[in-house]
């Protein structure tokens, strides 16, 4: 299950997350950011348990955006005890980001 992370919930789901997580930023007008919501969607099933997945639109969360200072779309932001400990920008195979998970694990 994928998360809709917003300026509001951010700290209760992410900062103060267990688990690690994975953000992926996006916009519905974003054509690579559909590429990638599939790979997304099935990572989170395949690491449930192990790592969250949370969406961020970035259109409908600014704060969350400029605090990040994301530019560029999709960009995954990946954390661990509130952390940002790896960053992605662009398209990414699946094997290369389940490679990712793997080493934050």
């Amino acid at each position: 299950m994928v998360l809709e992370i917003t300026d509001s919930n951010f700290e209760e789901l992410v900062l103060k997350s267990e688990k690690p997580i994975v953000l992926d930023f996006w916009a519905q007008w974003c054509g690579p950011c559909k590429m990638i919501s599939p790979i997304v969607d099935e990572l989170s099933e395949e690491y449930n348990g192990q790592v969250a997945f949370g969406k961020v639109d970035c259109d409908n969360n600014n704060g969350i955006t400029a605090k990040f200072r994301i530019r560029n779309i999709p960009t995954l932001l990946f954390f661990k005890n509130g952390e940002i400990v790896d960053k992605h920008v662009g398209v990414i195979a699946k094997s290369a980001l389940a490679a990712k998970l793997e080493e934050i694990l």
